[in-house]
């Protein structure tokens, strides 16, 4: 079995695919990173969809790794007989999605078997296979699905999948080009894949280089942000929290939640980064989402939307599928959209402040919609929420939608400040800024522990406490900020690394079992120690963090310290949204270009 570090990411900006150390793609979903799933080996078994293509016998790979600042992955096998390497690629579409993988003899000669099983619809559905003018072609409903070789390699059918094998010798190679279209329409155009290989490559290069950032680990740093470009949906500029669904928090658990969509608690940190490092055109297309989603009654503001702006992400179990590791239900949708989570309002204000402030081109009406907002807050912020994490087990006042509440005041007053030009109610929110401050520090504070809680009178903590310096709530040496920073880390770290919130979680998220460490807390763990003078302390555990990498770099949402393995969705934008933050906080000043 799979572990989840075992798998790498390769896409085109419209959807991504997975590939293990086996040489196996066991997540796919065609055509957009939302869309029904062609392999779900990946949260079922190798009947529910795959393509494998590996030396016959083999089982792992020998290593593995991406070129270069590329999103081209190189696999090797070596064998008795020889070396072998497998090139996966999805190049940037032209009006169809293709996944290229070209397999070259390195050394001696080498017996290379494919095994193509598609499935499609989340693994149920069997597609009717012929041949075709070199071609194989897979139907089933709206999916067609064809799939050829250059040179053509023998081929047939068995056990309702397409197998292929053949030989190669050192310098030969042999390209497969998968491509799906709907199947009520034509064939698109053949795509050649030796210079799809060459663009891609090319064009990833060239994006990397346009990163700015030249400090220690940049290696790290911009293979971060071409994972975050990697899960941006290009004809939008959404970025999906993951590109899977129902990665389990907990081995064999039930915290399992479909994570291809996108979150407006990311925008700001996701500006940051992008803006920080040079990529404003990207950061200008996320914005531009961020308007066309939010645009409307501010009572109807959304925790997340679809790739375009969707607001219909309804929830449903997969039942067929019996889950990553057994890991059940497999969840497609998310009903969290329909939570209220008073923190995007701030996410919200914040971002747009800092496109203003970072030079983004200006938009019409934006600030309308900014008054907008911050005037439904002044009665919608007292009552109780689901918070930052999404809970399940009932609304509570909790302390970090709060101060987000005070971030959106506040950002609404400063931009009435700077710009005495623009129409608004400083007064008002001044005011209003002013009484969720008093608020927040008189209820959410427990001055016996020196410590702020996670919701109004209760004595959990929650790691999002640790932002409060970060948002310019209070400053990082006010001794309420240490001991908050203190309390978190002494109740909620484990093995170095922080969990979310308390261990009772049952009672704030009203679900069983437990969950690893989540490693976006402990990037904001990382910041908190350096803005508070501790930059030994928090250039240790980033560093420690960079560890936790799989062999390709990428992270996902948590890490179990006790298994030594990540969990939850994969890669996560968020766990590399924090990387790159963290990376700029510790060592930007002196060393970013």
């Amino acid at each position: 079995m799979h572990r989840i570090e075992d798998y790498a990411l390769i896409g085109d900006e419209q959807t991504a695919a997975l590939v293990g150390t086996d040489g196996s793609v066991d997540w796919l979903c065609l055509p957009r990173f939302d869309s029904a799933s062609c392999f779900a080996r990946l949260l079922g078994d190798e009947d529910n969809g795959h393509w494998r293509i590996a030396p016959v016998g083999a089982d792992r790979c020998t290593r593995r790794s991406y070129r270069p600042d590329t999103l081209v992955l190189d696999t090797e096998w070596e064998t008795p007989d020889g070396t072998v390497r497998v090139t996966d690629l999805m190049p940037q579409r032209d009006r169809a999605p293709d996944l290229v993988r070209i397999v070259q003899g390195v050394r001696g000669e080498v017996t290379v078997r494919s095994t193509l099983r598609l499935r499609f619809d989340y693994g149920s559905v069997v597609p009717w296979v012929r041949a075709e003018d070199g071609h194989r072609v897979a139907v089933a409903g709206p999916d067609s699905v064809w799939l050829r070789s250059e040179p053509e390699v023998r081929t047939w059918g068995e056990g309702l999948g397409t197998l292929s094998e053949f030989t190669v010798r050192e310098g030969e190679r042999v390209a497969f080009v998968l491509t799906w279209h709907p199947s009520h329409e034509p064939r698109p155009d053949l795509v050649d894949p030796y210079s799809s290989l060459r663009h891609s490559t090319a064009d990833w290069r060239a994006w990397a280089a346009r990163c700015r950032y030249d400090g220690p680990h940049r290696d790290a740093v911009v293979r971060s942000l071409i994972t975050l470009k990697a899960l941006t949906y290009a004809p939008t500029g959404g970025i999906v929290a993951a590109p899977t669904t129902s990665l389990p928090e907990e081995p064999g658990g039930v915290r399992n939640w479909d994570y291809r969509f996108c979150w407006l608690r990311d925008s700001t940190l996701t500006l940051n980064a992008l803006l920080a490092v040079g990529y404003q055109e990207e950061a200008e297309a996320w914005r531009n989402w961020l308007l066309r989603a939010v645009a409307g009654d501010p009572a109807d503001l959304q925790i997340m939307y679809g790739l375009a702006g969707e607001r219909r992400l309804h929830e449903f179990e997969l039942p067929w599928l019996s889950g990553f590791d057994g890991a059940t239900p497999v969840r497609v949708g998310n009903a969290a959209v329909d939570q209220l989570q008073l923190d995007v309002y701030g996410e919200v204000m914040d971002s747009l402040d800092l496109a203003r402030r970072s030079g983004l081109s200006p938009k019409p009406d934006v600030w309308a919609l900014q008054k907008a907002l911050v005037d439904f807050l002044r009665t919608a912020w007292r009552q109780p929420d689901e918070g930052l994490w999404e809970v399940r087990g009932g609304r509570r006042h909790f302390v970090h939608s709060k101060v987000m509440v005070w971030v959106a005041a506040d950002r609404a007053v400063r931009t009435l400040q700077e710009h005495p030009d623009f129409d608004g109610d400083l007064d008002g929110w001044r005011a209003l800024r002013d009484e969720v401050h008093r608020e927040v520090c008189e209820r959410g504070y427990d001055p016996e522990r020196n410590t702020f809680t996670q919701s109004y009178g209760s004595r959990e903590l929650d790691a999002a406490l640790l932002l409060i310096p970060r948002v310019g709530f209070l400053p990082p040496d006010d001794p309420r900020v240490l001991g908050t920073i203190d309390a978190v880390r002494a109740e909620l770290e484990q093995d170095g690394l922080l969990r979310r919130y308390s261990t009772d979680r049952r009672a704030v998220d009203g679900l069983p079992g437990e969950e690893g460490t989540f490693l976006v807390c402990s990037f904001w763990l990382a910041d908190a120690l350096h803005m508070t003078g501790r930059p030994k302390e928090a250039r240790e555990l980033f560093e420690r963090l960079l560890g936790l990498a799989n062999d390709v770099g990428l992270l996902a949402e948590e890490y179990d310290p006790v298994g030594g393995r990540l969990l939850g969705n994969f890669p996560q934008a968020f766990s590399h949204i924090g990387l790159v933050n963290t990376a700029l906080a510790l060592f930007g000043d002196e060393e970013a270009g």
